[in-house]
């Protein structure tokens, strides 16, 4: 994909109401710019979708979009076979690919190679929430603390997607310490409508808790919208406590082994679209 084409896939992105951060398609280009697919005719984009790389030990499918007009005729399975097919080339033998699928396409998928592991399910409401004292600003801590916390929650390391992520313009982060170590960190963002938070993760429920609610304090009164495993139970019972509502959802899925994540710690999803 070129560069001048990236807005028309975030454009339909937005038609689909996926509602993508402000700042995400254009961080994933500028860590791996070969993880956009382009299906062009006459020269103009028609299809697309994304095969990000971390460091060739895991992938992650996103983005996978057909034009309207076009869609029914085949294209969307050449293309989504195309880009499976592209990211195993790009990783190492034995490494596991990752994708959040809409439900219906599930059977799909399956077909493809991969196979379930849970459902991903996406809150939504209005942000409110109070200051902590305790929490601090994620941009004063230490990128290595960061980093080494968010390595225990994800299936390879991002180091350089996490340092693009946490600097995007109009997000905030917020870590909380305890004893000196690192038990808690997580992001809002800004996006086509409101915020979105991502990721969230901690060592409990009652540190995420404070943390989202200090996160919700900054954009108070704005939309807000949080991806939560549906494994992590009291995950869902949190999303409700904060008034949110149960809006969508995706089936996260893996083609090869499912990485063993601790979803009890993951209170949000990243993004539905890299993973």
């Amino acid at each position: 994909m070129r560069a001048d084409e990236l807005a028309t896939l975030e454009q339909w992105a937005a038609q689909e109401h996926w509602n993508p951060g402000a700042a995400d398609v254009r961080i994933a280009w500028e860590v791996d710019p070969d993880a956009f697919v382009a299906v062009r005719e006459g020269g103009e984009l028609i299809a697309g979708g994304t095969i990000m790389s971390y460091g060739g030990q895991f992938g992650f499918m996103g983005l996978f979009i057909v034009r309207g007009d076009l869609r029914g005729a085949g294209l969307g399975t050449a293309l989504w076979t195309y880009r499976r097919d592209r990211l195993i080339g790009r990783l190492s033998p034995g490494s596991s690919i990752g994708m959040d699928g809409v439900f219906d396409m599930v059977p799909f998928y399956e077909r493809g190679g991969f196979s379930l592991a849970y459902r991903d399910l996406r809150f939504e409401g209005t942000a409110t929430g109070s200051a902590d004292a305790s929490v601090a600003d994620l941009r004063n801590v230490p990128f290595d603390a960061i980093d080494q916390y968010d390595r225990r929650h994800v299936p390879a390391p991002r180091s350089e997607f996490l340092r693009k992520w946490i600097a995007q313009p109009g997000a905030h982060g917020g870590a909380l310490f305890e004893h000196g170590q690192l038990v808690a960190y997580g992001m809002v963002r800004p996006c086509r409508i409101g915020f979105k938070v991502g990721p969230l993760f901690a060592d409990n429920a009652d540190l995420a808790d404070r943390l989202l609610g200090h996160l919700f304090s900054l954009i108070d009164g704005e939309q807000v919208q949080l991806d939560v495993p549906e494994p992590n139970q009291s995950g869902l019972g949190l999303a409700q406590q904060h008034g949110l509502v149960e809006s969508f959802g995706c089936a996260r899925l893996y083609l090869g082994p499912h990485p063993a994540l601790p979803v009890h710690r993951i209170f949000g999803v990243t993004s539905f679209e890299f993973g």
